[in-house]
C-alpha cells in the first residue's frame, strides 16, 4: 500500500480513517497546535517527500524546492485553501499533485472577520482589558467606537470569501463597495453592491476588508503609497494572507494616524511574535489566523483533504486540484 505521511497527529479523527482505506499511515507527533510553531523541521518534510508517496500538510508546513529535491511524493494535500506554504511551480515541474481545501471554510472565516471588525471598531478587546484590570471608567464616554450601519465598507477581492463577508456587512446597514482583479456584475446585481477602482476605495472607505487571495500581483498590495491614499480614520481588516499586507508600512500608517485602527487574523511572519511591534498598538485587535477554527469546519476541510487523496490513489480526479 502507498505510504502517506501527515504532519499532525492531531486533525479531525475523519481524516486519519480516510486515509487508512488506501495506504499505511506515517503520523508525525505534533503535540502541540500548529499555530505555536512555523512547522515541523524541514528534514522531517524531506524525509516524507523521499520516502512516503503522499503527504498531507498544514499551513506551517514548508514544502520548498529542497524539500522537494529527491522526491518520490505523488501528492501534496494540505489542510487548508492557501497553499503558498508549497512550491507549487517546482511541484508541477515534478509532476506532482497538489490539492486544497476552498470553498468549505467560506462562511467561517467571513463570520471571523465581522467578528474581528467589530472587536475593533467597538473596542471590544479594549473594554474587555479594562474591566479585568479593575480601572475607573465614565460609562458616557468611555471606548467610544464606530457604527456600521450607514458607513462604507470597502472589500478588496470579491471571491467566494468577499461576497460572504459583503453579505453579512449588508445585513448591519453598512453600504459595501468592492474591487477585485475580476469584476462580478452577478454579484452586483444579486447583493446590490459596487465596483470601484482600488484607489476610490481605499480613498471612500471607513473599513477595508481585504480578501483577495495571495498572488505574485497582491504580495504588499497594502504598501504605503496605498495607506496613504486612504480615507483618514478608516480601519483596516485583513484575513486574507499576511504578505497581502507591508507591515512595516502598516505599522508606519498607525503611528501617523492615518488608520484609526487594524484587525488582523494573518500576518508576514507567523506565528507574529509576542514582542512584535504591533502588539503595542491598543487599537490593533490580533488573532492567529484562526479564520477556520470553527469545530465542523475543520471537520470538513480534514475529510476535503483526505478525499483528494483517496480519489488519487483510486485512479480518480482530486476534489480541489492547484497544480
Amino acid at each position: 500500500m502507498p505510504c502517506i505521511f501527515v504532519s499532525r497527529d492531531q486533525f479531525p479523527s475523519v481524516l486519519y480513517e480516510k486515509l487508512r482505506q488506501v495506504g499505511e499511515l506515517r503520523v508525525y507527533p505534533y503535540g502541540k497546535p500548529a499555530w505555536l510553531t512555523a512547522g515541523i523541521p524541514k528534514d522531517e518534510l524531506k524525509r516524507a517527500a523521499e520516502e512516503c508517496d503522499a503527504m498531507v500538510v498544514y499551513i506551517g508546513d514548508r514544502v520548498d524546492a529542497e524539500v522537494l529535491s529527491n522526491a518520490r511524493v505523488k501528492i501534496i494535500s494540505t489542510v487548508s485553501v492557501g497553499y503558498d506554504h508549497i512550491d507549487v511551480a517546482e511541484a508541477r515541474r515534478r509532476g506532482i499533485v497538489v490539492t486544497n481545501t476552498p470553498e468549505v471554510l467560506v462562511d467561517a472565516t467571513a463570520d471571523l472577520a465581522v467578528g474581528i471588525l467589530l472587536a475593533l471598531v467597538r473596542r471590544i478587546v479594549e473594554g474587555d482589558r479594562l474591566v479585568r484590570e479593575g480601572k475607573a471608567y465614565d460609562i458616557w464616554g468611555a471606548l467610544m467606537g464606530s457604527d456600521l450601519r450607514g458607513k462604507r465598507a470597502g472589500i478588496v477581492g470579491l471571491g467566494n470569501l468577499g461576497t460572504a463577508i459583503a453579505k453579512r456587512l449588508l445585513a448591519f446597514g453598512a453600504e459595501v463597495v468592492y474591487w477585485s482583479r475580476n469584476r462580478k456584475p452577478q454579484v452586483e446585481f444579486a447583493l446590490g453592491i459596487k465596483y470601484v477602482d482600488l484607489d476610490e476605495l481605499l480613498a471612500t472607505s471607513d473599513f477595508v476588508i481585504l480578501a483577495v487571495s495571495l498572488a505574485p500581483e497582491t504580495r504588499h498590495l497594502m504598501n504605503w503609497e496605498r495607506f496613504q491614499k486612504m480615507k483618514r480614520g478608516a480601519y483596516l481588516i485583513n484575513v486574507a494572507r499576511g504578505a497581502v499586507v507591508d507591515t512595516e508600512a502598516l505599522i508606519r500608517a498607525l503611528k501617523e494616524g492615518i488608520l484609526a485602527g487594524a484587525a488582523l487574523d494573518v500576518f508576514e511572519v507567523e506565528p507574529l511574535p509576542h514582542t512584535h511591534e504591533l502588539t503595542k498598538f491598543p487599537n490593533v485587535v490580533l488573532t492567529p489566523h484562526i479564520g477556520s477554527a470553527a469545530e465542523d469546519t475543520r471537520r470538513r476541510m480534514a475529510e476535503i483533504a483526505a478525499e483528494n487523496v483517496v480519489r488519487f490513489f483510486r485512479g480518480e480526479r482530486p476534489l480541489y486540484v492547484v497544480a
